[in-house]
């Protein structure tokens, strides 16, 4: 509003106009403004509106005050202006509150009455006498404050501190101590009875009074106010209490008569005999009010009910005598009566032990706020004065905060703040929606904190983002936010008894229309109300509230609120319990042997990472109390009975030297490993294994090493395995950064690994992302060493397979050495704990895991097993599970849960109570991953596998029971952390490794088979398949097992059918195409068996071999036109081999399947193999010469049927060579042209596809001694005799293809050249092929010649470069630019690449042809990195031309696999016989993009590793070695200029 209106404009203004002038003229906080609106306050309504109008709707006396002055101003249309100084009224209430104490020298209960009512600077420049008299101020105080007030104008601005609170009976805290509240300054106990409350409560006001005194003494002699002593104030403060009583009945009672006198006779009469006929036991007797005037029933009926009892029967009689006028108000009048009376009583009756209930509230009765795991905060619009004191936020665990003001997230804002010193992501509602597990992981919960506003934004400027009145927040935004309650109440999400609700209530909340508490009705559909405690910023705050939530829940939260603590009170009791942050900061190693902090909000940002710093553990605790004994203690007990070792542990043995840490034998190993590779690795990133059993401590063992490395190296453990590798790397890199400019060495330990391929993945995300802004060359403590503690069953035989610099393993069998530390160890414990022997992980690895010992504690803990009670029932399942998935446990409230035990608070070690006699192998612990939370599990491996052996030994209890038993369990599949059920899943389906082979099944459905068979087994998995209807991994094991183990092919299909459908993926297409491989295979082998022929079986094959093939191409498809397969790919480990690892399987399947249909067929009686003229047929007809008809055969039925059976199927027997010939070719491409993976598999299929070729050699190329001697003497026949020999050659020698001829790079010179000439008479004889076959042999004519060149520079068959330039320029402008494949561009490449003396403008052209077409081509490619055969060398012509064989020959000496390693991490071109032979290309990166640079000639060109270019997008000079690759041009070894 720019312009003052008038009273008949004011009368025209919306509920938006009233709210913009409240906020922009009269600026009162926003939450009072909106107020007017939920009322819908126009412009007319304010018009007539007064200060009690205003009062009524719940805003307090300060702001109604300034409100109403400012209003008359409007009215008579002048600004409103103040008549005292303008630095009044930038006072807060607190020094307002200070100016009254200090200066006016007013009693302190009128300047905690304006403090109580928000009297700051603004609104008490525009009080009047009337407006002090109204809050009870007399005469005398609120004169004198006026008169103060006017000589501030001929005065100096008084000084006043910036005090942080001042509360009605407390005293000014010491600036420089923190300050404290009156529950820490007095010690309490928690009350035990009524008169022990009141008797504190006369203590603390005694108290009180004391500093009362002290504050004021001198003030009180000077204005001659006489104080009064202790029992005095005592007795003052009773008698005012029962006064202010008594005032409260007889004012009540004055308005019953009010109201009655509007009554007429006949109505009071009526109003008599209602309530004598409303015969309720409380009813007052007819012959008590007969006959009464106004005033002595208005006394009977307070009387006999009470004061507000009485308010309300008065209030129901007079609405069901149809007087609704006078009922309303009633309600109306008393409803003030009320409030003023609750303020009054509040001011005079403050709990004494409020700080105690608070600390209570939060800690489950303890001094720590560890007691739970999360806190959920629910908070309304704040103002900045009340934001400095919300520091204790920053140290709850907040799962979350529900924030209603839109401003928060601005300076000043909450969320603001709390973000200046920890993490906190924005979020929306709506972003709650969806699976649990992928919210979870997509919001990153539990990790860091989300901040969601749930009423609009307002620093973004979307619409969507605008704060929604209360009817437009109910339309549009309820249900989003009932739904995240719904999801923060869920099982998975809230743990109930170790989860905490709070509403933190900092601005008034004066009608049900209010967003916040449609929220707490939605808690409490979830929850029970015990979960939710309150916090309001005042007691009228509170006292509003409390009605609300007993109005409209019925429930009374007067046990679960703080109201009575000022904020400040609230946030020092909670700074003030633990735990406590390390006095001294903790620590990182940085350069130079220095040391920087490690800062709360950067630990917020690593979350996947478990950062052990150099001051672990140091400076937590009083180390001299007995709670730090008993800490020590119980770290030390939990450790040797089986839980995880913590850095504790090793703190704690540091501190005592005369108690060490035992060192393992391989510990020297280890740490020489690690500085080794740190000091001698030139790769940036090296992955260092140690293989270890379960149970034997390989973890422990890692950890000790890095304890003792923390000074040299930064260290961490990767603490979440569900973590996106690429994350961990960014984590990684920001520890590696932390407060420094140069990098810092990083040491990782990974653990709960099963194999290299996963750290392999995350050694190449590392790389990538650190070198993406660190140039590593220049950085020589740019190094990540991973510590990857990787489980196996035989860590022996893994080792071997691995680089000895690199790797280590640990047995479960102990030295001699070993067994002596663990012997003293024992004596050591005996000496601080009282029953050392059932540490019984520690008993077990010092009996050197003597199967007896393990056994006999089995034995004796489970004699009286019991499976039919729950407890016996748990144990058993727990049993099962840490047998058979390793790392597994259950949910600590899963197990509450199925025992049947509800809690409020938490307190875990109930569960292991109720779990006696168990309870002594069972350890609760804290879970890292999915989310985080508490589990249960058995201390060790081998004590749960030996569990399982008695319980069938002693109780003939099978692990098909319990499996069953589990399975049956409907609790396990609905509540709860979904960890187990992935655990549950594990164990069914999860294929374990032994040795160098995976088992074919899980180790659980092994046993099962062994033990009862397949009915069991099928058993089990029907019954997970219902259980997980949507996991395909179930049905698709079952199918397996039914065709491998019991060769039941119709049941197997039609499990694998229902895998399929329900998901497709490459895993269900093929195990659908396998069920159909095993059969066919099956019968084949029983056919070969029998003597007679049936053509039926010949029938029923070719029908099975076309549905393989059909599945095996379905699963094939679906890999070449998945955007990124290894992301999509399925988790489990279930199928014929591991995840991610699919790649050409489809392929290979139909190879198979049609080298058994090509096997078949070869023992027809009329296409036997072994009569070389039968053989010739069989050829023949599957190369489409003759027909079937032409085939000589005997005449007879047998054949005559096979005739009829090969002709219904001619069109899939015809198109099987092509099918197969064209598969090989797929299958050379992606062996020469894609990096390998150097995964067992691609290696064994590569084993497999060779053998098949073999085959193929023989069954379809005649050898040439097979060849007819004689020739015809027909000239054209003797021709077309010679071009077919020509290219039965090169078939055999794998060179008619253009991928073929490549591979001879590798091979004897003697090979390419009879290659070359068959290619140069081919050339000769174009003129009788068509266009299509002229074009293929002469692009493989001229990579033939360029073979050979390189290969035997000397040989006669060499052609001139010129010769080949022209003869590929020819080919180029006849096939232009859309060539379906990429092999005359290639050539382009090697041919017309520039040099210092010319350049072809056609290059760049060329490049982009390559790129096209390789892509359409080779779907195989995608996602996939490409490999270059050739390189740009120093020399010209065809010379400059370098193979990858030559650069390897420089390596002769060095072992392969230390060889391929270079290469991988492109080391390789660091050595000096590299940088002799390859040519240096200089060029530039823009825009990301790397180009090689001729002059003004700009080639793009693709960086050949993934990390190859620093991110930024700037524009930067580089050189670069150059290799041809099918897919164009790549840079390898990218260097910067600067």
């Amino acid at each position: 509003m720019t312009t003052r209106p008038s009273p008949r404009l004011l009368e025209k203004w919306t509920e938006q106009d009233v709210h913009l002038w409240l906020m922009t003229e009269v600026k009162v906080h926003e939450t009072l403004a909106d107020i007017f609106v939920v009322e819908d306050v126009s412009g007319s309504h304010l018009d007539v509106f007064g200060k009690t109008d205003i009062l009524d709707l719940g805003i307090k006396h300060g702001p109604a005050v300034k409100i109403t002055s400012y209003l008359e101003s409007l009215k008579k249309g002048s600004r409103h202006e103040s008549q005292f100084p303008a630095y009044v009224e930038n006072w807060t209430k607190q020094q307002v509150t200070q100016w009254l104490l200090h200066h006016v020298k007013v009693y302190e209960k009128y300047a905690a009455q304006l403090r109580e009512e928000d009297v700051t600077g603004d609104c008490l420049v525009c009080f009047k006498k009337q407006d002090f008299l109204d809050l009870k101020v007399k005469s005398g105080p609120a004169v004198k404050i006026l008169a103060e007030l006017h000589k501030l104008n001929n005065k100096p601005e008084p000084q006043l501190q910036p005090i942080s609170d001042i509360t009605y009976l407390t005293e000014k805290p010491n600036p420089t101590q923190p300050e404290l509240s009156l529950p820490h300054a007095i010690t309490t106990n928690k009350p035990e009875s009524q008169n022990k409350i009141e008797s504190e409560t006369d203590n603390v006001a005694e108290d009180k009074s004391e500093n009362i005194q002290q504050q004021f003494n001198k003030a009180s002699e000077k204005d001659g106010i006489q104080q009064t002593n202790q029992k005095d104030l005592r007795e003052r403060r009773k008698e005012i209490i029962g006064t202010t009583v008594q005032e409260d009945k007889q004012n009540i009672t004055l308005e019953i008569k009010k109201i009655l006198d509007n009554l007429s006779k006949d109505g009071l009469k009526e109003f008599h005999f209602y309530e004598f006929i409303k015969s309720t036991n409380q009813s007052i007797p007819r012959g008590k009010l007969e006959g009464k005037d106004t005033k002595d029933t208005a006394k009977i009926m307070t009387d006999h009910y009470g004061t507000y009892e009485a308010v309300q029967v008065t209030i129901d009689i007079l609405l069901n005598i149809n007087q609704r006028p006078l009922a309303c108000d009633l309600e109306k009048k008393t409803g003030q009566l009320k409030q003023q009376s609750h303020l009054s009583k509040s001011l005079l009756k403050k709990e004494a032990n409020q700080g105690e209930k608070l600390k209570n509230l939060l800690t489950c009765g303890g001094n720590s706020l560890d007691q739970y795991d999360r806190f959920v905060v629910v908070v309304n619009k704040s103002s900045p004065e009340q934001v400095q004191y919300l520091q204790f936020l920053t140290k709850l665990k907040l799962f979350c905060v529900l924030d209603f003001d839109p401003n928060s997230v601005a300076p000043g804002g909450l969320c603001h703040s709390y973000r200046e010193s920890r993490l906190a992501n924005l979020h929306t509602p709506s972003q709650y929606q969806g699976k649990t597990d992928s919210v979870i992981k997509d919001l990153n919960l539990c990790k860091q904190t989300s901040w969601i506003f749930c009423n609009g934004r307002h620093d973004l400027d979307s619409d969507l983002n605008k704060e929604l009145d209360y009817k437009n927040w109910l339309r549009k935004s309820c249900r989003d936010v009932e739904q995240l309650v719904s999801f923060i109440c869920n099982h998975e999400v809230f743990h109930h008894g170790r989860s905490l609700i709070i509403f933190l209530l900092l601005s008034p909340v004066v009608t049900e229309k209010d967003p916040i508490v449609d929220i707490y009705k939605s808690f409490i559909k979830h929850i029970k109300e015990e979960s939710i405690i309150n916090i309001c910023e005042s007691q009228s705050t509170y006292q509003k509230w409390r009605e609300l939530i007993q109005e409209k829940c019925d429930f009374d939260i007067e046990g679960l609120s703080i109201n009575e603590l000022t904020l400040s009170e609230i946030n020092g009791t909670i700074m003030a319990l633990g735990p406590f942050n390390q006095s001294s900061g903790r620590l990182l190693p940085s350069s130079g042997s220095s040391a920087i902090a490690l800062k709360q909000k950067d630990e917020d940002f690593i979350t996947a990472l478990d950062i052990l710093c150099l001051n672990q553990c140091e400076n937590t605790y009083d180390e001299n109390s007995e709670e730090f004994q008993d800490f020590r203690k119980n770290v030390e007990e939990e450790f040797f009975r089986g839980g995880k070792v913590k850095w504790w542990n090793f703190y704690f043995c540091d501190k005592n030297k005369d108690k060490p840490f035992i060192k393992r034998d391989k510990y020297d190993n280890v740490k020489r490993m690690i500085r080794s590779n740190l000091r001698d690795s030139k790769d940036m990133c090296v992955l260092l294994n140690l293989f270890h059993q379960p149970g034997c401590g390989g973890t422990t063992l890692a950890m000790h090493v890095m304890w003792d490395l923390r000074h040299e190296l930064r260290c961490a453990v990767l603490k979440d395995n569900t973590v996106p590798k690429t994350e961990v790397a960014t984590q990684v890199k920001r520890l590696m950064k932390l407060e420094s400019e140069k990098p810092s060495p990083v040491l990782l330990l990974v653990d709960d690994s099963t194999g290299t391929e996963n750290p392999n993945d995350l050694v190449s995300c590392i790389r990538k992302e650190v070198s993406l802004n660190i140039n590593v060359d220049d950085e020589p403590n740019c190094k990540v060493i991973i510590l990857n503690c990787v489980r196996s069953h035989s860590p022996k035989e893994q080792f071997r397979k691995h680089n000895p610099t690199e790797s280590q393993h640990i047995t479960s069998s102990l030295t001699q050495e070993e067994q002596k530390d663990f012997e003293k160890k024992l004596k050591e414990l005996k000496e601080t704990h009282e029953t050392p022997e059932s540490f019984y992980s520690f008993m077990i690895m010092k009996s050197n895991f003597d199967k007896k010992y393990i056994d006999d504690i089995a034995h004796n803990t489970l004699e009286n097993f019991d499976f039919s009670q729950k407890e016996a029932r748990m144990f058993a399942f727990l049993a099962l599970l840490n047998t058979y998935v390793a790392e597994s446990e259950i949910s600590l409230s899963l197990a509450e849960e199925f025992l049947g035990m509800k809690m409020i608070h938490w307190r875990e070690d109930s569960v292991l109570d109720r779990m006696k006699p168990y309870s002594n192998f069972l350890i609760v612990h804290k879970v890292e991953d999915w989310g985080g939370y508490k589990g249960i599990r058995i201390l060790h491996p081998t004590i749960a596998s030996a569990c399982l052996e008695e319980l069938e030994r002693s109780f003939s209890l099978k692990v098909s029971d319990i499996t069953m038993e589990v399975l049956h369990c409907d609790l396990f599949f609905s509540v709860g952390v979904a960890k187990h059920r992935l655990s549950i899943q594990q164990m069914v389906i999860e294929r374990q490794r032994s040795k160098d082979e995976r088992g074919l099944f899980s180790s659980l459905i092994d046993k099962v088979h062994s033990q009862q068979g397949r009915q069991t087994v099928q058993e089990i998995f029907v019954k997970a398949s219902s259980r997980f209807e949507k996991s395909a991994s179930i049905p698709q094991a079952l199918a397996r097992y039914l065709y491998i183990n019991e060769c039941d092919f119709p049941e197997a299909l039609k499990w694998a059918e229902k895998a399929k459908n329900i998901k497709e993926n490459p895993y269900t297409f093929d195990t659908i195409g396998q069920v159909h491989k095993k059969q066919l295979k099956s019968n084949n082998n029983r056919e070969k068996q029998e003597t007679s022929h049936n053509p039926e079986d010949l029938n029923t094959n070719i029908k099975i071999a076309q549905n393989a093939i059909r599945a095996f191409q379905s699963a094939q498809k679906l890999v070449n036109t998945e955007d990124d397969p290894e992301d999509k790919a399925a988790a489990d480990k279930s199928g014929d081999f591991p995840r991610k690892s699919y790649n050409v399987y489809g392929y290979v399947g139909v190879l198979e399947i049609a080298f058994i249909v090509f096997e078949i067929l070869c023992r027809l009686p009329f296409f036997e193999e072994r009569d070389p003229m039968k053989k010739k047929y069989f050829q023949s007809y599957l190369q489409k010469v003759i027909p079937i008809t032409s085939v000589h055969k005997d005449d007879n039925d047998i054949n005559n049927r096979y005739v009829e059976i090969i002709k219904e199927h001619e069109q899939f027997l015809l198109g099987l060579k092509t099918e197969v010939k064209d598969t090989f070719d797929l299958l050379d491409c992606y062996y020469t042209y894609i990096k390998p993976n150097n995964s067992e598999f691609d290696s064994k299929n590569r084993w497999t596809v060779s053998g098949f070729f073999k085959v193929f050699v023989n069954l379809f190329c005649t050898a040439t001694d097979e060849m007819p001697k004689e020739r015809p003497s027909n000239s054209r026949l003797n021709l077309k005799i010679d071009i077919e020999e020509r290219r039965l050659i090169l078939e055999v020698k794998h060179a008619d293809t253009f991928t073929g001829i490549l591979q001879h790079l590798d091979k004897p010179a003697e090979e390419i050249e009879e290659i070359t000439e068959c290619y140069a008479f081919l050339q000769q004889k174009q003129q009788f092929f068509n266009k299509k076959q002229q074009t293929k042999e002469t692009i493989n004519y001229i990579m033939s010649k360029i073979v050979l060149y390189l290969l035997k520079p000397k040989s006669k068959h060499v052609k001139r470069l010129n010769h080949l330039s022209d003869l590929l320029l020819k080919t180029l402008t006849d096939v232009g630019l859309g060539y379906p494949f990429p092999d005359p561009y290639y050539l382009a490449l090697l041919l017309f690449w520039p040099s210092s003396t010319q350049e072809n403008q056609e290059i760049v052209t060329y490049v982009k042809a390559i790129r096209r077409s390789s892509c359409k081509r080779f779907s195989l490619l995608r996602n996939r990195s490409t490999v270059a055969h050739l390189y740009l060398g120093k020399e010209e012509g065809l010379s400059r031309l370098v193979s990858k064989p030559q650069l390897d020959e420089n390596f002769k000496d060095m072992r392969r696999d230390t060889l391929a390693q270079l290469w991988r991490n492109g080391n390789i071109f660091k050595t000096q016989a590299i940088i002799k032979r390859l040519h240096r290309v200089v060029g530039t990166i823009e825009q990301g993009e790397v180009f090689a640079n001729y002059r003004k000639l700009k080639i793009p060109v693709r960086p050949a590793l993934i990390a190859g270019t620093r991110s930024g997008c700037s524009t930067e000079k580089v050189s670069f070695y150059l290799g041809f690759a099918i897919d164009g041009p790549l840079a390898y070894d990218i260097q910067y200029e600067n």
